[in-house]
């Protein structure tokens, strides 16, 4: 029994070193396009902003099916919205629409109702679009994420962000 248990802690320490370099191995600029970054956005509601974020990937190549992308973050949207509150929605969907994991980020000028869970309207839109068979990436992003929304000075400094130029700027040099 004592092997076991030996084996398991080694077991247990090697995957939480694997994840623990997995989540902060993942740099946002690498699945983020300028392209791919929107200020203002021009859509006044939740499926609006996600379509718009969604034709800014297509525009740029990133989605094979843009069609299949927006249904299949609208149906995640469906089952739990995805304002994670103070003031940021993720949403996010796997479909065959993408290749490999893809952002697009945008910028509301007027507050979005999301449904968040803290009942706030969101500024902050970070779309991730991630293929079926991607898990691993596509948790790594929305983890990353999280982390840089936890700043509430960088948060802040998205939000009156000026121009699409200016959020890169910013989650590039976050990335640093």
């Amino acid at each position: 029994m004592k092997g076991w248990i030996e084996y398991n802690e080694r077991f247990v320490l090697f995957v939480r070193t694997v994840v623990y370099k997995a989540f902060n191995d993942m740099v946002l600029t690498q699945i983020l396009q300028p392209a791919c970054v929107k200020v203002p956005l021009e859509g006044g509601d939740k499926n609006s902003v996600i379509a718009e974020l969604i034709e800014l990937l297509n525009a740029d190549k990133r989605l094979v099916d843009k069609d299949c992308a927006l249904e299949a973050v609208l149906t995640r949207e469906k089952t739990r919205s995805t304002g994670i509150g103070a003031g940021i929605a993720i949403p996010h969907g796997k479909c065959k629409a993408a290749k490999e994991v893809v952002m697009a980020i945008g910028i509301a000028g007027e507050p979005i109702d999301f449904a968040s869970v803290d009942g706030q309207p969101v500024k902050i839109i970070i779309l991730l679009i991630s293929p079926v068979d991607q898990t691993g990436p596509h948790i790594q992003a929305l983890a990353r994420i999280s982390r840089l929304m936890l700043d509430k000075d960088f948060r802040v400094s998205l939000e009156n962000a000026a121009s699409a130029e200016k959020v890169y700027e910013l989650i590039s040099s976050k990335e640093d």
